[in-house]
């Protein structure tokens, strides 16, 4: 009801328009009524008169009545027939009257004999006479007939008449028939105009007149305001509107309404894009001297009326705007793909070639880029004249320029506009190169008449500036093109080739610093390998294209690259050489490694621009080729890989240790047996992560490279390096591998000393007897000696189980381990002290001596040169 109500809102155009077709229908209704009334009125006098003038007519027809008005008694005669015709006829009375008007006959006995009431004369002479009376009972039509005889003489008349009521009741039964179907129009009328002011509502939006009215005027504004004509054909083609602005493109006549499109004059590309059937976008034609963008649009879709809209719009202006501007879009363009290709590696040639890359055939149909060896070497320009470039990047529109080669050195010719823009330091733009190319055949005449003959006329020549100093210049050539370089061509040459020559100097400087890293860094790695018969070892160690890291042989990984890494690297490396001059476990060694990091860390902390070394990794083995046992501890790296001698390859589970540096945690070791003809593989994560792989892919495909049994440690870092290698790696990779071996155990023997002085003497007669049998009778008295001393320390000192041990290997190791964990220091001693000259005497005698802890004590070592004795069978 509320949509009802809504819907038929007199604040709405909708509403007043159902409100005005109500009024309408029940002004309709009211006069059909009215006149359905009066036509009711006026058939019931007509049907009064007609019924009786034709009951009076009838009687007086009917026989015998003439003989009955010449007898003496006619109403006798008369009387029962006419109430028997009134009767049956309907009416309200027949009446006989004679020549004189008096009744013969009447409904009332009473009335007969009397003079007739009405008029009926007319009827003696022939002639029917009706009229409407007020009578006694009511309003009357009577009828008056004339009686003839044979011959036509009127001998008397007959009248009837009936009341209009009587007549009118069978009309009034019509009446609620009338009314209902009155009532039925007006709901049919009520129902329709809500529906089709409900869909006015619908496309007017509810909009009232005042609203309606604005809406028109403003649209009726904008028609003819607009800066676009506006055509709207109908049926026949003929036009029903035309803007100002159509007016003035078209160029149409005053009434130009209403006449066909034909008739209107157009010019001829006009009047066809206009032909009928035709739907265009955006067609340029030409009308006079003005070029006119068309859009046609028909009209008749979706039910819509027949015909079509045509717009118009001046393009003569927009089109040399136009111009410029897909000119200056296509410069944008050009400048944004060149910046986004130039600058893309830190290398200083490639740099050069993407900046000639980027310009031809785009600006110019050769380019060349120009530098100085110095900037080549990584160097620092020179401030002395330039004579002489060396070319880096050369392309052009042929595969065969005529210009200098790349690598050749390059002349400045002085007069030249190349000489003109390095002496003057700006850009210069040469549209003819006749006299330039004259100059320069005097250097190079072949590449000069070449230079004619391609057609080379105009120049563009920028130098490669940085911070005032030149780096070199870049130079472009047009041949096939006719037109020459123009200013906006010099300022968008301008700004790549200042891109550009900032990547340069990033490149140039990224050069010196990475030649000054791999210097540094390759004066740190160990030069080669020590001689020994544990292990076979072969390394592997490339440093990254993106800079030098910190990957160490240790195996380690320092975080970041350049300089800074390098020399951290070699610091690191250090520290971790001498810790392992120590005899250290390799957790304890971590340990010192971790507050040596942290030390300097702290220590950097005050001086500004200094970046920590915290992160840096570590994996740290000792392997013994006696037990063939390798104990390992590692701070953040990876776990290292183990072949057996059937190929099998596993990675171990060590104790995860953090990194180096980061929260002073204690390290764990991990003893794990390792089979004689093993190797083992340690590496960094540049070897197995790359940006195109993860670290888990990584590791299977050195799991799959390793997994052979009959190769050398040479030949498998060589197989892993070409399985794994990236492309272009963007960290260090550095690869150990080490196949083990084992002392053989004719070469090892050992003996328990109990804790008395007495056995020291025993301990020196084996020992003898064991080195006769090596060979080493000349290490004899050195080694008696100073496992003589070793043993007594340990037996007044220590606390047992005191054990010796002879291993002969590349030398002879003289080991006694007891059950302390003190440890003896070198001092010396004072010409009054009766003791403290033995371990300097140890220190004297040996080539290399030490303390090593266990898990239950130490061991003290000795080396002695074993001499030949070292390498030859034994007997």
């Amino acid at each position: 009801m509320a949509r009802f109500r809504a819907t038929l809102s007199v604040r709405s155009v909708a509403g007043q328009v159902f409100v005005l077709q109500l009024v309408i229908v029940l002004l309709l209704v009211v006069a059909a009524g009215v006149e359905s009334v009066l036509q009711s009125r006026a058939d019931t006098t007509d049907e009064a008169r007609n019924r009786s003038i034709a009951v009076a007519q009838t009687y007086a027809s009917s026989p015998g009545i003439v003989p009955a008005l010449r007898s003496p008694d006619p109403t006798a005669l008369l009387q029962p027939s006419a109430e028997e015709a009134r009767i049956k006829s309907g009416v309200d009375f027949v009446v006989v009257l004679s020549t004189d008007g008096i009744r013969y006959t009447h409904p009332l006995p009473d009335r007969i004999g009397k003079k007739f009431v009405g008029t009926y004369e007319p009827a003696l002479q022939g002639q029917v006479v009706t009229e409407t009376v007020n009578g006694t009972i009511g309003r009357l039509v009577q009828a008056v007939v004339p009686v003839t005889d044979s011959d036509g003489t009127v001998v008397g008349a007959v009248s009837a008449g009936i009341r209009i009521s009587k007549v009118s009741a069978s009309a009034d039964r019509q009446l609620p028939i009338l009314l209902g179907a009155a009532a039925a129009a007006l709901l049919l009328a009520t129902g329709g105009s809500f529906l089709i002011s409900r869909r006015l509502r619908r496309q007017t939006r509810g909009l009232g007149p005042t609203e309606m009215t604005r809406m028109y005027e403003h649209h009726d504004a904008v028609l003819h305001t607009i800066r676009e004509g506006v055509l709207i054909v109908g049926a026949g083609d003929r036009l029903l509107l035309a803007n100002d602005e159509a007016r003035r493109l078209l160029d149409l006549p005053v009434q130009a309404e209403g006449r066909p499109v034909a008739d209107l004059g157009l010019d001829r590309p006009v009047a066809e894009v206009l032909a009928p059937g035709r739907e265009v976008t955006d067609e340029v034609v030409t009308a006079g001297d003005r070029l006119l963008a068309v859009n046609v649009r028909p009209t008749d879709r979706d039910g819509g009326p027949p015909g079509y809209v045509a717009t118009f719009r001046d393009t003569t202006e927009l089109r040399v705007l136009t111009g410029k501007a897909e000119q200056a879009r296509r410069r944008l363009q050009l400048l944004y793909d060149a910046s986004g290709r130039i600058g893309t590696t830190l290398d200083v040639r490639r740099t050069c070639e993407e900046l000639a890359e980027a310009l031809v055939p785009a600006l110019a149909d050769y380019a060349a880029v120009d530098l100085l060896d110095e900037v080549l070497r990584g160097d620092d320009p020179g401030p002395e004249p330039v004579t002489t470039m060396r070319r880096t990047a050369l392309t052009g529109i042929t595969t065969e320029p005529m210009l200098l080669h790349t690598g050749e050195p390059v002349p400045i010719v002085p007069g030249t506009p190349r000489a003109q823009s390095l002496a003057e330091r700006r850009s210069v733009v040469e549209p003819d190169l006749a006299y330039a190319i004259d100059l320069w055949a005097a250097d190079h005449p072949e590449a000069a008449a070449k230079a004619r003959e391609q057609g080379l006329h105009s120049l563009i020549a920028v130098p490669l500036s940085v911070g005032g100093a030149v780096l070199g210049i870049a130079t472009f050539w047009r041949s096939a093109r006719p037109d020459s370089f123009d200013q906006e061509d010099l300022s968008l040459a301008e700004e790549l080739v200042a891109r550009a020559a900032v990547c340069i100097e990033n490149a140039r400087r990224y050069t010196r610093e990475h030649a000054m890293a791999v210097t540094l860094q390759h004066s740190l790695l160990p030069g080669g390998l020590p001689e020994q018969t544990a292990l076979d070892v072969a390394f592997r160690y490339l440093p990254a294209q993106a800079g030098v890291g910190g990957d160490c042989l240790v195996v380690g990984d320092v975080v970041g690259h350049g300089l800074h890494a390098a020399a951290t690297m070699g610091r690191l490396r250090t520290a971790v050489h001498n810790f392992s001059a120590l005899d250290l476990p390799p957790d304890e060694l971590l340990g010192h490694l971790d507050d040596l990091v942290n030390r300097i860390d702290q220590d950097r902390s005050t001086v500004e621009g200094e970046v920590p070394i915290t992160g840096a990794t570590c994996l740290y083995a000792i392997y013994d080729p006696v037990s063939r046992m390798c104990t390992m501890a590692r701070a953040g790296h990876l776990l290292p890989a183990l072949v057996h001698p059937d190929g099998t390859v596993e990675f171990p589970e060590l104790p995860a240790g953090p990194p180096l540096g980061l929260v002073g945690l204690p390290f764990e070791t991990a003893e794990i047996p390792v089979p004689e003809g093993s190797r083992l593989v340690l590496y960094t994560d540049g070897l197995v992560e790359s940006r195109r792989r993860d670290i888990d892919e990584g590791l299977e495909m050195l799991r799959s490279a390793l997994a052979r049994s009959d190769r050398s440690p040479q030949q498998t870092c060589a197989d892993v390096l070409a399985a794994l290698l990236p492309a272009t790696p963007t960290d260090d990779i550095a690869l150990l591998v080490a196949r083990t071996l084992a002392v053989p155990a004719e070469r090892v023997v050992s003996w328990d000393v109990p804790s008395d002085p007495a056995a020291v003497a025993g301990i020196r007669a084996a020992v003898t007897r064991q080195l006769e049998q090596w060979g080493l009778d000349e290490q004899t008295f050195t080694a008696e000696l100073i496992l003589s001393e070793l043993i007594t320390n340990s037996i007044r000192y220590a606390a047992g189980p005191i054990r010796v041990r002879l291993l002969l290997d590349r030398a002879l190791i003289c080991e006694v381990s007891d059950g302390s964990s003190t440890s003896p220091h070198l001092r010396y001693a004072a010409d009054t002290d009766e003791g403290g000259r033995g371990l300097f005497l140890v220190a004297q005698l040996a080539e290399r001596w030490g303390t090593r802890y266990t898990a239950t004590g130490k061991v003290i070592w000795a080396e002695l040169n074993a001499g030949s004795a070292a390498v030859r069978p034994l007997p």
